[in-house]
This record gives C-alpha cells, sequence and structure tokens, in this order.
C-alpha cells in the first residue's frame, strides 16, 4: 500500500490529538509491512504512539519490517524491559538478533535478563557470537527437528509439539542421539510409510547444509542454485544448530545488491534518502575528492603538451570523447566481471581465461569505434592531417586498454579478498581518464 503525503499528514493529525482509536481503526487494515512503512516517516515519539495500539505479536512484525535506522531512532525511546517483553518475546531468534546486534553490550544484557524464556536468550546469545556476514549470524534457531530413531506415531506427536511455537514449518530435519544432522524428513513418508518404520528408514539422507562460518553471499548462491526455501547450518562437529529460511536470504540480497549499487555509483558507505547533511556529505565527498585529483592530474598532462594544441588545436576537441569512452568501456567490463563474481559464474582463477574473452570484444568494439571516427575525421579534415589518424589509433588503444584494466582490477580485487563492487565505479573511470590522457598524447607527438 502506498503512503501518500496527505494520509501520513491526517495520520500524524490523529496521532497529535491522541485520538487513539481513530488511529488503530486505521492500523487494524493494514500489513504489518504497511505499519512499518507508516512508522518510518512518523517521528520516534509518533512512531512510539502508534505502537502501544498495537497487541504485542504484530508489533514485533512491525518492528522487525522497519527500516534500521528508522528503528534504531525508535528503541531508543524504550527500555530494556519494554523491548524485551514487547517485542524480543514475540520475535523469531535471527529476528531479535537483527534488532540487538547494533546495540551496546550493556543494553543487550538488559534486554536479555528480562527475557521469560531463558532457552529463548541463550540461543540470542549464541547467535549474537557469531559474526553478522556469516551462516551463523544469519541463521535462526525455530525449527522443527526428530531424531532417526523415533517411530512414526512418535514422529508425527513430536512434530505437532514443537509445531505450536512456529509461524512456519519449511523443513522437518532429522538428527542422530548427538544432534548431528542426518537427513530431512518428507512429510509425504510420514503419511504413506507404515506405523513401524523409524524414522532413518525413511528419510532423505545427506541434505544440503552449511557451516556457521559460511559468509553470506556463499549462502544466497546456494539457495538460489539449488531452489531452497531454508537451508541448515551445522557446527564444526555437524551438529545442527539452526536454519536459514529464503526470506532472510532475500534480505541479504537486497542489502547487498544496495552496497554494491552504491559502491558503483561512487558512495563510500551505506546511506538512505533521509539520513542527514554531515553523513550524505561524508559519503560522497571522498571519490569527489579522488576525481577531483583525477582531473587536477589530467590537467596536468594536458599542460605538458601546449606545442601540439598549438599546431593543432583540433586535438583538443577530442579530449571528451577518448576520456568518456575508457570510462564508460572499463565501467562495463569490471561490471560484467563483478556479476559473474558475485552469481559464481566466473572465479577469480579464470583471470587469464576472461581477459583473453574481454579482448577478442574489446577488439571488435575498439575496431568498428576507430574506423567511425576515422571516417568522420577523414571527411571533415582530410586524410593528410594528424587528428585524422591521432583520434582513431588513440581510440582503438584506449579501448584495449580499459577493457584489459576494466577485467584484471576486480579480478586481482577478488584474489585479495578485497570487494571487488569498489571497482566498478569512479576508480576504473579515474585510472582510464589519466591513462587515456597519456596514451593520446603520446600517439599525437609520434604522429606530428
Amino acid at each position: 500500500m502506498e503512503l501518500d503525503e496527505d494520509y501520513l499528514k491526517d495520520i500524524r493529525a490523529l496521532i497529535e490529538r491522541k485520538e487513539g482509536d481513530a488511529v488503530k481503526s486505521i492500523l487494524s487494515e493494514f500489513h504489518p509491512a504497511d505499519i512499518a512503512e507508516l512508522c518510518n516517516d512518523l517521528e520516534p515519539e509518533e512512531a512510539r504512539f502508534a505502537f502501544r495500539l498495537l497487541d504485542n505479536e504484530i508489533a514485533a512484525d512491525v518492528l522487525v519490517e522497519m527500516d534500521e535506522d528508522s528503528r534504531a531512532k525508535f528503541l531508543e525511546l524504550l527500555p530494556p524491559e519494554i523491548i524485551a517483553k514487547r517485542f524480543v518475546d514475540n520475535m523469531n531468534t535471527d529476528d531479535a538478533v537483527d534488532i540487538m546486534r547494533d546495540m551496546n553490550e550493556e543494553k543487550q544484557e538488559e534486554i536479555l535478563s528480562h527475557i521469560e524464556d531463558i532457552e529463548q536468550a541463550g540461543d540470542i546469545v549464541d547467535l549474537l557470537k557469531y559474526d553478522e556476514g556469516t551462516a551463523g549470524g544469519l541463521m535462526g534457531t525455530e525449527m522443527v527437528i526428530v531424531n532417526e530413531n523415533w517411530s512414526m506415531p512418535e514422529c508425527l506427536k513430536e512434530m505437532r509439539l514443537q509445531a505450536e511455537d512456529l509461524d512456519e514449518i519449511y523443513y522437518v530435519y532429522v538428527v542422530d542421539d548427538d544432534e548431528r544432522l542426518q537427513g530431512v524428513f518428507p512429510l509425504k513418508k510420514m503419511i504413506t510409510s507404515p506405523s513401524v518404520s523409524k524414522v532413518k528408514h525413511v528419510m532423505k539422507k545427506d541434505p544440503i547444509s552449511v557451516h556457521v562460518d559460511t559468509p553470506t553471499d556463499e549462502v544466497v548462491q546456494l539457495i538460489e542454485k539449488y531452489n531452497l526455501v531454508a537451508v541448515p547450518v551445522v557446527d564444526s562437529i555437524g551438529r545442527l544448530v539452526g536454519q536459514i529460511t529464503v526470506d532472510d536470504v532475500m534480505d541479504e540480497v537486497r542489502e547487498q545488491s544496495e552496497r554494491d549499487y552504491q559502491l558503483a555509483s561512487g558512495l563510500s558507505t551505506d546511506i538512505e534518502t533521509d539520513d542527514n547533511l554531515f553523513k550524505q556529505t561524508s559519503a560522497r565527498l571522498p571519490w569527489l575528492l579522488i576525481g577531483m585529483i583525477g582531473g587536477i592530474s589530467n590537467s596536468v598532462i594536458l599542460g605538458q603538451f601546449d606545442n601540439v594544441f598549438a599546431t593543432h588545436p583540433e586535438m583538443a576537441l577530442y579530449i571528451p570523447l577518448i576520456g568518456g569512452t575508457g570510462g564508460n568501456v572499463g565501467t562495463q567490463s569490471s561490471a560484467i566481471v563483478v556479476q559473474g563474481l558475485a552469481n559464481s559464474s566466473l572465479e577469480a582463477n579464470e583471470t587469464i581465461k576472461q581477459v583473453g574473452k574481454e579482448s577478442l570484444v574489446a577488439l571488435v568494439n575498439a575496431t568498428l569505434i576507430s574506423l567511425l571516427v576515422y571516417i568522420y575525421n577523414f571527411v571533415r579534415y582530410g586524410a593528410t592531417e594528424t587528428v585524422t589518424y591521432s583520434v582513431s589509433i588513440s581510440l582503438f588503444a584506449v579501448v584495449m586498454f580499459a577493457s584489459i584494466f576494466g577485467t584484471l582490477v576486480p579480478m586481482t580485487l577478488e584474489k585479495l579478498k578485497i570487494d571487488p563492487a569498489i571497482a566498478t565505479g569512479p576508480f576504473i573511470s579515474i585510472t582510464n581518464d589519466i591513462i587515456g590522457m597519456m596514451i593520446y598524447m603520446a600517439i599525437t607527438v609520434m604522429l606530428s
């Protein structure tokens, strides 16, 4: 549901007048995700008024769906006891960890001390120990688990008991007496198998699983590759410790896409449209300063060739063409490589193969582009002018260099365990611009 500005003003007016019944009536028609969108646009105190009108389960769902920055500001208003009893007690462990991870240790401990379910509190403590960028930091502990030695009636009884505390059941996992993952129990087998059968005789063995230290991007690729709705997580000795569901993965995919897009756009940190002036400026300024240095470097390079421009002033007209084409080609090549590395269709050890492929593509593109420019300059300046040959040869060389450079940089960064997404933005454009000018001037001097 879209919340237009007039509708938002009406709700704010009702909140300002403390008309709880009217606001509650409006909120009752909303999905928790829509209420979260509304609360993102409200001031923290206004959101607090709206939350008081929701029952605990709905309030917990809304908090999970809220934007991280808006949620953090809202939670700052609440005492730890309220956060624990009103929200955490009604959340899955992975969602509880998400809202608590950025809090300071003291507040985390206070919230944990007020959680009624000691087992849930223990699970949250365990999950907080895992790195945010790993399967352990993404997983939840709510799942249905059966023992491989149980009979069908015993299994069904236990599944019913466990299911009472769960919102969704994705898979039923089978463990041995030491809690090591052994398989997945197909629900169809529960109906078709004789009651005397044991679970281990009908389970699907060797399920796809991930380790607690598996990076989240690998988890995303695994779920996408095998079309899973959930994947079990095991520890170093194979014990089942949690599961990652497809909704958690979708959130991770969205966050990765936003991060990569911002890196490629030249933003040094994650920002939102409603972030304050200082945060937005600090995120944009670093690459702008680097771009400024690149521009100054270009002017210094060009300044060394005043005599060339004095003799052939028409050469200056093609500076934007050389710089822009090199930047575009480099960005295209690096973007393709980064995408391939992200979806595992390309491996870091395939550098030579990928460079060779990009070189062939660049050869075709460079030939066509330089030929078209040559024809244009031939018609405009004639066959005897330096510009006719210099621009075309320079353009050919720049396209070849930019394509190879745009391929090598992200592949190298991947080998060095540095996010290759940083290569797709201003870094490639600025570097290619400087090198392109050097190539252009060098070839012009040689032909003059």
